[in-house]
């Protein structure tokens, strides 16, 4: 790999501001001065100094976030404020990307990662990985709500959604607002909002929670991010085999 290249995904700037480091003589690789922003290297065995700095290069980058509501599931946007917006430039690498759609509205767990081949496999409905969201309904729900979303239901437009599920905090005909969760395998356009609105009820607040074995961390709060621990990411892979 290109050294400008290793150097310009580990967050320090640009492919220009990149040869202005070496150009500088800022930048070592074992313990030797280098100029050449083609050379080829091995960011995994050759050691790189820059300003000092031993630089730490990561093949793959995953993140765990807790999208804020009001921030666009996407790269970039000219107008709206988008997931990556804040992302600290050590992570901004162009292959960054979100691994499926969360609503403007809608918060919770968001895995951001260079990774394209896990974040195939987590949305491929081949693989069927469940994800689990907290939602806030009106009521009163029918009393066959959670029958209706096992025997998979048939939302607006006709579309048949695979059997979910759907659990409940409080008796669903007692109680004129209540807290659900709600698991799907699948992800059809606004498909929460829609399977509810299918039962005469709507959805006031949505957050997802889950993603096949990842959980959201209780300690992120909306808007921060971290890096999957080496158990979460084994236990995510392990989980589509």
């Amino acid at each position: 790999m290109r050294l400008d290249k290793i150097l310009a995904d580990s967050g320090y700037g640009s492919r220009k501001e990149v040869k202005s480091l070496l150009k500088q003589g800022l930048v070592f690789v074992n313990g030797e001065k280098v100029l050449q922003a083609k050379l080829q290297l091995d960011p995994e065995k050759d050691e790189i100094v820059v300003n000092g700095e031993i630089l730490t290069y990561k093949k793959e980058i995953y993140l765990m976030m807790n999208k804020a509501a009001g921030v666009l599931t996407a790269t970039r946007d000219n107008s709206q404020a988008t997931v990556l917006d804040d992302i600290d430039p050590i992570y901004r690498r162009k292959e960054l990307y979100p691994v499926g759609r969360l609503d403007k509205d809608t918060t919770g767990l968001l895995l951001l990662t260079t990774d394209g081949q896990l974040g195939h496999r987590l949305l491929s409905p081949k693989w069927h990985v469940e994800k689990e969201y907290q939602a806030l309904v009106k009521g009163p729900l029918p009393t066959d709500a959670c029958q209706r979303f096992a025997s998979g239901m048939t939302i607006d437009g006709g579309e048949i959604c695979r059997p979910a599920r759907l659990v409940l905090t409080e008796k669903a005909e007692t109680v004129p607002y209540q807290v659900v969760y709600i698991s799907l395998t699948e992800g059809k356009f606004h498909q929460v909002k829609r399977m509810v609105k299918a039962l005469g009820s709507e959805v006031l607040a949505l957050k997802r929670v889950s993603m096949g074995s990842l959980k959201l961390d209780p300690q992120l709060k909306a808007g921060e991010y971290r890096e999957l621990t080496q158990k979460e990411l084994r236990d995510l892979s392990n989980n589509m085999v």
